[in-house]
């Protein structure tokens, strides 16, 4: 059933609307629906559905995919001066309603208001970046002998599905889009279905800032729908964020097409704190390593480990900061943790800290589920933020990614241990690590030797939309954000021009 959202109570007056196009407070958005029988729901922050889809089908995402495709033949004729006018309209757009976005983001996943600001903040940025660059694009020019020449053309792939992940809905679009469209592309994007409202306000702001209509299009549904699109023929491209399993068999499905895939998978990420380190930054690091977001973060530092020397005094300071988190109302701007997504992640997360406990690892805090004092929210999928400490690297706890604010606590001796414990192949991930160490030379040598794609040096979860972001091994391939992502949604042809006559073996 799609949606209307209305007024000044955006994001909490959510009701069923008519059949699509559908009005999405004052802007046009194509949403399809189908007849099957599986719904998607989504939960409040208090535990209450606040809407209910029906899923794209094949039929739905066929329409989506030939209307994306019928406004790419418009928008890759444009210059790239055009398409960047576009999008940094768009930016400008985001940029003045980020007070309403991140209202209704709060409200599709749960996470704090005071992060969902800063992600909008990334996602506006995200957009004049890539517009910045949309003019710029071009191949390069080849003298060969005899006067004859090539030259190199970077051309757009075509219709490119982006499929998001619900931990950073509106953003993840935003990542997706952003790159393909400055490069000529158009994209159909099948938000999380636990997420599903945020991914139209970008389509409602696109369609506002001049794109042809089609050029972004949102279909809604699971696995079933996220089948169709890897699989439609004339689907050019696939970038998917999620996890290790449903990223395998997305890369299996678009094989079958010979399609290029972009995936940014889960993580273990490693966190390694020296005793020379400022420790004061140290635990800073450590709790932005693991708890934004509630801690549903794939590229958070959760195997923090700590230089022997000065375990005790970190592992006190991380407790007694870990301990004054508030958590509750994520609307409220005091608010520093909202609830997890669902109550079926919620029982993962704490059936995590119970095998931790059983297997030797000693809780410090946290670990239980929370009922907040405000009445509203007793039904929410609260649980206080956990640290670990007495772990060992072959503890579940350790080794999987639990996807929560649980952090683990490891000590350590040398460099080169704790690089070959942080470079373990039995975790299988590697998209991210950070050191924490005055030592520049250490620092530096560290990163290098971390198999990681993303390292950062006396901070962390740092992503300015300047960098790349991705990771090695299960963790993905492929990058999001920086110059490089031009290659990921655009392809060479060239052209050799002969200025002689044709030399001939016949």
């Amino acid at each position: 059933v799609p949606l209307q959202l209305f007024g000044a109570d955006r994001g909490t007056a959510l009701r069923s609307g008519q059949p699509p196009p559908v009005c999405f407070n004052k802007g046009l958005i194509r949403l399809y629906v189908s007849g099957l029988d599986m719904k998607l729901t989504f939960p409040f922050f208090i535990g209450r559905i606040i809407a209910t889809f029906t899923c794209s089908g094949e039929k739905e995402v066929d329409l989506a995919v030939q209307n994306a495709k019928a406004a790419f033949k418009l928008w890759s004729k444009k210059s790239g001066l055009e398409r960047c006018r576009i999008l940094l309209e768009a930016a400008k757009i985001i940029r003045e309603r980020t007070e309403d976005i991140a209202t209704v983001e709060t409200i599709n996943n749960g996470k704090s208001v005071f992060e969902a600001r800063l992600d909008v903040a990334s996602c506006w940025q995200c957009l004049e970046y890539f517009a910045g660059l949309a003019g710029s694009l071009a191949g390069e020019h080849v003298q060969l002998p005899g006067g004859s020449f090539g030259y190199t053309r970077r051309e757009p792939l075509g219709v490119c599905v982006g499929i998001g992940a619900w931990n950073y809905p509106f953003q993840i679009a935003c990542w997706k889009s952003a790159p393909a469209l400055a490069c000529g592309n158009a994209m159909v994007f099948k938000p999380s279905p636990f997420t599903p409202v945020s991914a139209l306000l970008l389509a409602e702001i696109y369609a506002e800032a001049g794109v042809p209509p089609g050029l972004f299009n949102v279909v809604q549904g699971g696995a079933a729908t996220g089948q169709f699109l890897c699989q439609h023929p004339d689907v050019a491209k696939v970038s998917f964020t999620g996890s290790v399993p449903t990223g395998v068999k997305i890369m299996e499905l678009s094989a079958k097409g010979i399609k290029p895939v972009t995936l940014e998978l889960g993580g273990k990420s490693p966190l390694i704190i020296f005793s020379d380190c400022n420790l004061e930054n140290a635990v800073r690091g450590a709790m932005m390593a693991n708890f934004l977001t509630q801690g549903q973060v794939c590229c958070n530092g959760t195997r923090v480990f700590v230089q022997r020397a000065i375990l005790d005094k970190f592992t006190e300071e991380v407790v007694e900061q870990t301990q004054k988190i508030k958590i509750g109302d994520p609307l409220l701007e005091d608010t520093r943790m909202g609830p997890l997504i669902n109550r079926p992640h919620l029982e993962r997360v704490l059936g995590f800290v119970k095998s931790a406990k059983q297997q030797g690892a000693r809780v410090l805090c946290g670990g239980d589920p929370y009922v907040p004092q405000d009445p509203k929210l007793k039904d929410g999928y609260y649980m206080r933020p956990c640290v670990l400490t007495d772990c060992r690297d072959d503890m579940s706890c350790v080794r999987e990614e639990i996807f929560g604010p649980v952090m683990s606590i490891l000590p350590f001796d040398t460099e080169a241990e704790v690089l070959e414990r942080a470079n373990d192949n039995d975790t299988s991930f590697g998209l991210a690590a950070g050191v924490f160490t005055r030592d520049i030379q250490r620092a530096h040598r560290v990163a290098a030797e971390l198999q990681a794609g993303s390292c950062f040096i006396n901070n962390y979860n740092v992503s300015p939309v300047e960098l790349p972001f991705g990771g090695y091994k299960k963790s993905g391939f492929g990058r999001e954000n920086g110059r490089v992502t031009i290659e990921y949604y655009s392809q060479l042809k060239t052209v050799y021009v002969e200025m002689g006559d044709v030399e001939t073996a016949f």
